[in-house]
């Protein structure tokens, strides 16, 4: 009776422990969710934050892909020195602000099953530091877009827009990205097509699972 109790509760245990492990939030996480995340990373995030819009007025700076894999949760995220499969524990504790998860829309699920494949197909390739479209890197909010237009038949799921480097209301870049580019010997790039993690956020053919 008493070895009949304990396998019972290691049982329990183990349930429990898989839950949490593909579990955000009080969101059970599906494979090709996305996780918004507002990174305290200094004046180039401020800057981010302040000319792009998130979901419900919030400020997201970057953007992760989850991938589930046996009782696990991993993110697939472009970040520091390449794209790379990132522990949740390890996601979510970069930052004390609230992480929200979205998740496409049911019509699209095959759709976010896909681009989950062609993230993971990307692992290792390098971070787009100029923050360029189409150039053989990626930023984090930039191998989203291509993985799901990817999956989508190569046709746009996310839109991108116009980038801007300038303060709001002024003609004067951020002070943050003109010392940038200029250590990176790179032109700002600024009104080329490019996609942030604000403009997935607000996009109708996803919703946020833990507003």
């Amino acid at each position: 009776m008493i070895k009949r109790l304990i396998l019972i509760l290691l049982l329990i245990t183990s349930i429990k422990i898989t839950v949490s492990a593909q579990s955000w939030d009080g969101v059970k996480l599906q494979n090709g969710d996305l996780l918004f995340e507002d990174l305290d990373c200094g004046p180039l995030c401020d800057a981010i934050e302040e000319v792009t819009q998130s979901y419900g007025g919030h400020r997201f700076s970057h953007i992760g892909l989850v991938y589930l894999k046996a009782d696990s949760a991993y993110i697939i995220e472009a970040i520091g020195a390449k794209v790379q499969l990132t522990p949740i524990d390890k996601f979510t504790g970069r930052t004390s602000h609230k992480i929200y998860v979205g998740r496409v829309r049911k019509a699209y699920k095959k759709i976010a099953n896909e681009a989950v494949a062609f993230s993971l197909s990307k692992l290792n390739v390098p971070y787009d530091d100029e923050f360029i479209y189409d150039n053989g890197k990626y930023y984090c909010s930039e191998l989203i877009y291509d993985a799901f237009m990817n999956a989508n038949k190569n046709k746009p799921f996310f839109k991108l827009e116009p980038m801007t480097f300038k303060q709001p209301g002024t003609a004067e870049f951020y002070p943050a990205w003109v010392a940038y580019y200029k250590e990176l010997s790179v032109d700002i790039p600024e009104a080329k097509p490019g996609i942030n993690p604000g403009g997935i956020s607000r996009s109708e053919k996803i919703e946020i699972c833990n507003p």
